[in-house]
């Protein structure tokens, strides 16, 4: 896996997302039978965990932010903190995964 395929992945995902209001963020996802944006702000969090694992720090809270509409830039935000922490392969497989994942759900 490269970095470049998990930043396809994750453009997908925005490309999915990055026009949604405020009601289809508090609509339940087709999996997990949480809101999409609990489902969003999950992924995130995971590519902040693997972010701090590559960097060899401790993993650290992401703060919810008042406004869903953030969450495609939160998104985008964390997968570049993860690209430039110049993770291992197997990594950027699992952080792929997990964006692939969660655009299925959603």
């Amino acid at each position: 896996m490269s970095a470049a395929e998990l930043e396809q992945a994750v453009a997908l995902l925005v490309g999915q997302i990055g026009h949604w209001q405020q009601p289809r963020w508090a609509a339940v996802a087709t999996t997990g039978n949480v809101p999409r944006a609990d489902l969003v702000h999950r992924l995130v969090q995971e590519l902040a965990n693997l972010t701090a694992d590559a960097e060899g720090e401790p993993r650290r809270v992401v703060p919810r932010l008042d406004n869903d509409l953030a969450l495609p830039d939160q998104v985008r935000v964390v997968t570049a903190d993860l690209v430039a922490a110049g993770p291992d392969a197997e990594a950027l497989a699992r952080a792929a995964a997990e964006v692939t994942a969660t655009r299925s759900a959603l």
